[in-house]
């Protein structure tokens, strides 16, 4: 990985900040992406302490607005001509429905909408940078949806089951972009991280009637070093050169759910995620707009 442009968002703690010290102890230019500037400059410290790494540069970007996120496609093409592996691995997870600025549900816009847009943004300056590799670190919570097509949570909001969907998302537009970048030198795969004590997972059991759990499931948690090993593999193995459009567990190819595989769903969510970011208009059927949520 020495010398290799490597960026990473949600790099300041948890999976991304190991993914982001595992990337710089190989020798990679690490793009760190954090939302908290102060934080992220500390992130940085330490990793470069730790590391010996000096080639950490920060770029600051709220992922849950659109407008920030389109800017830190500018700011990195503006100072790097070439990225050989895109990391994503923000997340997040909101007890309480929240709406963004964009008037987007939060969970699924920084989760999903942050990641189509941030992918789709530097694909050239991946494609110039062949061979290049995405990874998008899913969940194993993708396999636990019922109601796949209710991204936005318009008929309910329950945290649990946003976080879900949103990782569903992540499995199907994984698919789907590995299929549509075929032949441009550039592979797509996605993965579990396993069962990390984050400030995610703490958040699935921060409730009244849910917060007893929280004990015993942490004692079945890993750490964030060893949460981060499968993305890294998947970022720089020689054994998954040329490899694309899987799902990985323990850095194995895995099975993932029987919806994840579904065309017409990832139809359907890409040009969903195409309107909510304003590539598409909304349709329009006899005079009325079917709004995209």
């Amino acid at each position: 990985m020495r010398g290799r442009v490597c960026l990473v968002t949600g790099a300041n703690r948890g999976i991304g900040r190991a993914i982001a010290e595992g990337l710089a102890r190989q020798g990679a230019i690490v793009l760190m992406v954090c939302r908290n500037g102060e934080l992220g400059e500390i992130a940085k410290a330490q990793i470069m302490a730790a590391t010996g790494n000096h080639q950490l540069e920060l770029f600051i970007a709220d992922l849950s607005v659109q407008s920030q996120v389109r800017q830190l496609v500018r700011d990195v093409t503006a100072h790097h001509a070439r990225l050989d592996v895109l990391i994503n691995n923000a997340g997040a997870f909101l007890a309480r429905r929240t709406m963004t600025v964009d008037n987007i549900e939060a969970t699924f816009a920084v989760n999903h909408l942050a990641c189509f847009i941030l992918v789709n943004g530097l694909a050239d300056v991946l494609q110039a940078s062949a061979p290049a590799r995405v990874v998008v670190v899913a969940s194993e919570a993708h396999q636990r949806v019922s109601d796949s097509e209710d991204w936005l949570s318009v008929r309910e909001y329950n945290g649990r089951t946003a976080y879900n969907r949103s990782k569903l998302a992540n499995v199907i537009f994984s698919y789907d972009l590995a299929h549509r970048l075929e032949a441009t030198g550039i592979t797509v795969n996605c993965c579990h991280p396993g069962v990390v004590d984050t400030p995610v997972l703490r958040g699935l059991y921060d409730r009244w009637w849910s917060r007893w759990m929280w004990p015993i499931v942490r004692r079945f948690t890993i750490t964030p070093e060893a949460s981060a090993r499968t993305a890294l593999y998947l970022a720089g193995s020689p054994d998954v050169e040329g490899v694309t459009g899987k799902y990985f567990k323990d850095s194995r190819p895995a099975t993932s759910s029987l919806i994840s595989h579904d065309p017409v769903i990832g139809a359907r969510l890409w040009n969903l995620s195409l309107r909510l970011t304003g590539e598409l208009p909304p349709i329009t059927v006899a005079g009325e707009i079917i709004a995209a949520h």
